[in-house]
């Protein structure tokens, strides 16, 4: 392709995206700047209204910032939110003292923390506000099955939603890396070096819902993989899922030109000259913007002792101070009402908070 033609293109689509949310890892590999560690007195705070809801009959479904007061720790929590809309696109904050507590009190604790962040949304058609993360023998190849359910290393992806926390309680005995990488940086990249695809990422791709469709919806959504809007960009992405897609009546195979621009995408994502690997240990809690950001999970290998396997808790929050989303999000949001997008709703749902797996 003539450079010509690369100008042509070029001048057709979104404009560059500078800022703090086009990292490259190596950089910030440099730094510990995106780590941010608890005093004593934020933990405190943290214990002090745990411990007051462990004792108390509320109702956790219902949970606000106002029922988990942190007098300190809640200013602290809406600078590093802006940084995650607004920034860097994640955060890293170590650590709560998950080890001393019982699952129970580490849920309602991440819980109390994740609501100064956002409103929970529903994670699953089984309506769990809070997610567990951990091997259940599952497989991919199972269409109905979610990759988090599995060892299997999950790929780049974005969740549905707007910011993802995760709570580590166990780490593997072996694997199981957090990797982060700047969807923002790949759309630099793949605008520098091939226009034309980056245009076809622009399109809508079908992505299969794995078999957790609201009511009258289809089993998949059509939705671009970039998405620019309101002068921001956007990316959701899970390329198992888009190929998954391909097994329902009415949408046809790749274009070769489909799995091209897929394959540079995926080819970007893996690159350690743009991502950025983290090892989550117990009480490390993780932040991470979906619509600037995807992450992913090396495969892993589980100790024997079933209290020694690797574990996470999951919250799916919807800030109310989050950017603009283009219409087309509702398909797969719900809504794009900032505050009240996001999470799985089928009919059976009911929010709930499993405290184990």
């Amino acid at each position: 392709m003539n450079s010509n033609i690369h100008s042509l293109r070029t001048d057709a689509l979104p404009p560059e995206i500078r800022g703090r949310s086009a990292w490259y890892g190596p950089e910030l590999a440099r730094s510990t700047d995106w780590i941010a560690r608890l005093s004593q007195t934020e933990i405190a705070e943290v214990e002090s209204a745990m411990r007051k809801l462990v004792e108390s009959s509320f109702d956790l479904t219902s949970i606000s910032s106002q029922d988990f007061p942190l007098p300190t720790l809640g200013a602290r929590l809406r600078d590093v939110l802006d940084e995650v809309l607004n920034g860097r696109g994640f955060a890293l904050i170590r650590a709560l003292p998950v080890q001393r507590w019982s699952k129970r009190e580490a849920a309602i604790a991440f819980l109390g923390i994740g609501v100064h962040l956002g409103h929970l949304r529903i994670q699953n058609a089984a309506g769990h506000l809070l997610g567990h993360v951990k091997d259940l023998g599952r497989s991919s190849e199972d269409p109905n099955a979610r990759i988090y359910q599995t060892k299997e290393r999950q790929t780049f992806h974005t969740d549905s939603c707007d910011v993802v926390g995760l709570l580590c309680l166990q780490p593997a005995k072996f694997g199981g890396l957090s990797t982060v990488v700047s969807s923002t940086t790949i759309f630099n990249e793949m605008r520098r070096r091939r226009p034309d695809l980056l245009r076809v990422l622009l399109d809508p791709i079908e992505t299969d819902r794995r078999g957790e469709a609201p009511e009258g919806s289809k089993p998949y959504f059509r939705i671009p993989v970039f998405n620019w809007y309101g002068n921001q960009l956007s990316a959701i992405y899970q390329r198992q899922y888009i190929e998954s897609a391909r097994r329902f009546s009415g949408v046809g195979p790749l274009s070769a030109l489909q799995i091209q621009a897929l394959n540079l995408f995926d080819e970007l994502a893996n690159d350690p000259a743009l991502n950025l690997n983290m090892e989550l240990e117990p009480g490390d809690m993780q932040f991470v913007h979906n619509h600037t950001m995807l992450h992913d999970r090396t495969a892993f290998e589980d100790h024997p002792e079933p209290e020694r396997k690797r574990h996470l808790l999951r919250l799916w929050l919807a800030p109310p101070n989050a950017g603009p989303l283009p219409e087309v999000f509702a398909e797969r949001f719900g809504s794009v009402t900032p505050g009240d997008r996001g999470g799985i709703a089928v009919k059976r749902s009911r929010p709930t908070i499993p405290f184990d797996v």
